[in-house]
């Protein structure tokens, strides 16, 4: 079981090699999830194969090469994401961040991975969808509930396993494809950009997560080595496994409202059930990683938790709360998903805004020292934030709980929002780190 929390890990304590982090962040994509991304992009976003697969590569490039250049300050730094945040935001204003982060991380993407878990479980075995789900939510609690070192040997084992079913499901869904089927798609550049924000946004979930599994290397870790095997380990498992999901969405499969059902469809029985098999363990994989980083943003707000019971406490709460998000989501989890997707990336793209240039900003720097200051409380990080986030969910959402003035006005401009958002928060950001009173700190 890992000792800590959200502290710095001393040296003394430092283990693991680059490469790790190639599985680890390989398996917790190797699951459904990220197959009905490219689902998604063909079905509802209207795009041909080859427009899904352009927009695909692009959108998880974007989402990989953040993770990769965030995943390289965690040796050095030896902290949590969400604690390197607290340099930008300060240490009050980063509750905005990491708030949403323990939210979406250990409830919304423990909810999304928990469902697709569930049917996958439930097509397999035939029992009630509610008992398939209570049966994997056990599963995921209990590996993030013994920290760091669990979820990366369960990430490295169950790699092999994940790795060698899918690509066997891969090459036959590819075979029996027909790109010809949605050849005439009608989604044009509104539908390539809502698939690049799609894509983008289930790559860059990950983002705040990424010095949580690279603090634990010796501080002389190359960062070239770390941020390379962790970005790699992203787009690799996302852009092939979305690339097949979009294959999928061109094979007929009437009459199915089961996701999972759907795409396991048209797979011999013995695949079809080691799919089903994967899908579930799969889910496990990822949610593991939620809830254990979704814990560390939560610690990141600063509550003083006793020590002894944070896991547990934090653990248990995202657990149930993912559970009976999970509940409300297994009917429609199509489109609740496809909304899911965007709404990351409308928070992400700020946040990566002022943590990156506040990064530029402060180059040369000490830094260590603000991480646990108290006092350290600069305003124009959570401001740029915020103001980034409300202009560009306000005048560019294009998703099916909210449709912004531009898109209502000109439907092909699909969805800008995490493009401006990030635009405008660092363009503000960079303004405002000139007035603040630690600037120089």
């Amino acid at each position: 079981m890992e000792p800590g929390g959200a502290g710095f890990i001393p040296v003394a304590e430092r283990h693991g090699r680059p490469l790790n982090l190639f599985w680890t962040w390989m398996s917790p994509n190797l699951e459904f999830a990220t197959i009905f991304v490219g689902v998604i992009s063909v079905l509802y976003f209207q795009q041909t194969f080859g427009q899904a697969v352009a927009a695909i590569v692009l959108g998880t490039a974007l989402g990989a090469a953040t993770h990769g250049i965030l995943s390289a300050r965690g040796p050095a730094m030896g902290v949590p994401q969400m604690v390197l945040s607290r340099i930008g935001f300060g240490y009050r204003g980063n509750i905005l961040p990491a708030g949403l982060n323990a939210v979406v991380a250990g409830i919304g993407w423990f909810a999304v991975n928990s469902v697709s878990g569930a049917l996958a479980l439930a097509t397999l075995t035939d029992l009630p969808n509610v008992l398939c789900l209570v049966l994997v939510v056990v599963a995921q609690v209990a590996i993030a509930f013994f920290g760091h070192n669990l979820v990366q040997a369960f990430e490295r084992y169950a790699f092999p396993i994940l790795a060698v079913i899918f690509l066997i499901t891969s090459i036959i869904t590819l075979s029996k494809a027909s790109p010809s089927a949605v050849a005439g798609g009608t989604g044009g550049l509104g539908g390539f950009l809502l698939t690049v924000g799609a894509s983008f946004g289930y790559a860059a979930g990950w983002n705040p997560y990424a010095t949580d599994y690279t603090r634990y290397l010796s501080p002389s870790t190359s960062k070239v080595s770390t941020g390379v095997f962790a970005g790699l380990g992203i787009f690799v498992s996302c852009a092939f496994l979305e690339i097949v999901g979009a294959a999928s969405a061109t094979i007929a499969a009437p009459g199915i409202e089961n996701p999972t059902e759907a795409f396991t469809s048209h797979l011999p029985s013995v695949v079809a059930n080691l799919t089903l098999l994967a899908i579930a363990l799969g889910a496990i994989s990822a949610n593991a990683i939620n809830i254990y980083s979704g814990s560390m943003s939560f610690l990141a707000l600063g509550f003083p938790v006793p020590l002894g019971l944070r896991r547990a406490i934090v653990s248990g709460v995202f657990g149930v709360l993912g559970f009976l998000l999970a509940w409300s989501g297994l009917s429609d989890a199509g489109h609740k998903y496809e909304s899911f997707l965007l709404i990351i990336a409308y928070w992400i793209g700020p946040w990566l805004a002022v943590y990156l240039t506040d990064w530029y900003l402060r180059r040369g720097k000490r830094v260590d020292g603000l991480l646990y200051d108290k006092a350290h409380n600069p305003w124009g990080g959570a401001v740029a934030m915020a103001v980034g986030m409300v202009v560009s969910i306000w005048l560019f959402s294009n998703q099916s709980e909210y449709v912004g003035p531009v898109p209502s006005h000109w439907p092909s401009f699909g969805d800008f929002t995490f493009e401006v958002g990030f635009v405008v928060s660092a363009l503000l950001y960079w303004a405002f780190f000139r007035f603040q009173r630690n600037s120089t700190s």
